[in-house]
């Protein structure tokens, strides 16, 4: 997960602006930019934050 910004806060803010702007959802995301989506989902859990499929954003 390099690409990703460390801070939970920065990553939470670019990946719901990537999921809003580029995504119909986290697992295009992932596959796109060859991520982990159980560690990306987990990082998100760890700092409080979870993925709504529904809603195609982290909250």
């Amino acid at each position: 997960m390099n690409t990703l910004p460390k801070d939970p806060v920065m990553r939470f803010s670019w990946l719901n602006t990537q999921l809003r702007d580029h995504y119909k959802s986290l697992k295009e995301l992932c596959e796109d930019m060859e991520l982990s989506e159980e560690q990306i989902r987990t990082s998100m859990e760890e700092a409080g934050f979870l993925y709504e499929p529904e809603n195609n954003q982290f909250h």
